[in-house]
């Protein structure tokens, strides 16, 4: 058994990426970079704005005085 604990397979989810992205470390760095760009560009122009209205950071309780 090794000593570092992930090197026995199971170095979770960014290992598994960083294995199955194709070409060497510098191609791998700059897919993986694309991808972190496309997964924030979704986020920010999809999913916070459906979820939104479902947040309640504008039901505030000070009044306007």
């Amino acid at each position: 058994m090794s000593q570092v604990p992930w090197r026995d397979e199971r170095d979770g989810m960014y290992g598994w990426i960083w294995r199955h992205l194709p070409g060497n470390a510098g191609v791998k760095a700059l897919i993986s970079l694309m991808l972190i760009v496309a997964v924030v560009y979704v986020l920010f122009q999809y999913v916070f704005p459906w979820a939104e209205p479902l947040l309640p950071f504008n039901d505030v309780t000070v009044d306007n005085q």
